[in-house]
């Protein structure tokens, strides 16, 4: 595998940041680049890249900040040029607006990869238009067992207005983007945790509906919040980024976390970033900035093969919750993730509305408020 990493930004154009092996742009296959909203939905920025790579497929979205190396920036572009030279891929598009719903969407998706050799399939998705629960639950059932699902859903700073994602053209909303790694050549692993400290007690999810909680216990969902925030209640939703909800399903010890997106006074119901399911348990956590740093450097650990500690690629995926509560902080998170990789591995990545991997525990899920490494390493 050979890299070639770039930055893009107004005021200083393009940056050359590393080339790695000799790097040749013409015989590179895939390019990922993540950026603001605004760079990324440039036409002219687009054609840069796909005459700088004419035979790469190139896959790009929006996020809420941009991830190279130990650097988190805002309002730029951090591409990365991937030439394989033992791995194939292939890479699918669908459009959500055309498909039934977002289960459909990833089977759709599913459907445009053969199963053999298949090692990962790689997930870039709108991020407002698209259920990302709903999303992963389509491509689980349709590709084969065993293939690594992993990902995210674009970003747009902390905004929640537009979002957009593109494969071979300038992205657009609604897209929904997979690449597919086959061969044995390929090592792919995953790691995804959170750092979030639960209080209070646990309680039973007793009525909610697709990402709406209503009650817990039979009381309001929203006069609990209140109970627990005091002051900072009167800042919801805006401080429910600090106050996430951990799911956990009957047959696990491990939390799901999903963050508030609105409240409604009305029905005193609260609506999250992803699923609630009923009959599940839910407990109410809080920021600990050491515990979240830390929590980034166990994702990129559990991401560790005994036999290939230092991945020639890491793609870091973070939530824009967690860029919002560590703030002047965030870079600590990122290296973090340095300090367990060493100097060779490249990294790149991007703070987004969601992430998608399996944890330590669970099948693959859609996450909120964690850190989420995938790697790669040729041999």
């Amino acid at each position: 595998m050979k890299i070639q990493q770039k930055k893009f930004s107004k005021s200083g154009g393009w940056e050359i940041l590393q080339s790695k092996k000799a790097f040749d742009p013409s015989l590179c296959n895939l390019v990922i680049a993540f950026g603001s909203r605004e760079i990324i939905g440039d036409p002219a920025l687009y054609k840069t890249i796909q005459t700088d790579y004419p035979k790469a497929d190139v896959l790009m979205n929006s996020t809420s900040g941009e991830i190279y190396d130990t650097q988190v920036n805002d309002n730029t572009l951090s591409l990365t040029a991937i030439q394989f030279e033992k791995t194939k891929i292939k890479t699918a598009v669908v459009q959500i607006s055309d498909q039934k719903n977002s289960f459909d969407a990833g089977r759709s998706l599913a459907g445009h990869f053969e199963p053999e050799g298949l090692k990962n399939v790689f997930i870039i998705s709108d991020g407002l238009k698209v259920s990302g629960g709903e999303l992963v639950l389509g491509l689980q059932e349709f590709l084969p067992k065993g293939v690594l699902i992993t990902g995210g859903l674009a970003g747009d700073e902390a905004d929640f207005k537009t979002t957009l994602v593109g494969l071979n053209e300038v992205p657009i909303e609604g897209r929904i983007v997979a690449v597919g790694f086959y061969g044995d050549h390929l090592s792919v692993t995953y790691g995804s945790v959170g750092g979030w400290t639960p209080f209070g007690p646990e309680r039973l999810i007793t009525k909610s509906s697709e990402n709406i909680l209503y009650e817990l216990d039979n009381q309001p969902a929203l006069d609990i919040y209140k109970k627990y925030l005091g002051e900072q209640a009167k800042e919801l939703p805006g401080s429910g980024l600090q106050f996430p909800l951990g799911i956990r399903k009957l047959d696990t010890d491990e939390a799901i976390v999903r963050t508030i997106l609105a409240v409604n006074e009305e029905e005193k119901s609260l609506t999250f970033a992803g699923t609630i399911p009923q009959e599940n348990y839910a407990r109410l956590m809080k920021a600990n900035f050491d515990r979240l740093i830390e929590g980034a450097y166990n994702a990129a650990l559990n991401s560790t093969d005994t036999l290939i500690k230092k991945p020639d690629l890491a793609i870091l995926i973070s939530c824009v919750g967690r860029k919002l509560v560590l703030n002047h902080r965030i870079e600590e998170e990122v290296e973090e993730i340095r300090e367990v990789y060493g100097d060779t591995t490249a990294m790149m990545g991007f703070y987004s509305y969601g992430e998608i991997s399996p944890s330590k525990l669970l099948k693959c899920e859609l996450h909120n408020q964690t850190m989420t490494v995938t790697t790669f390493t040729e041999s």
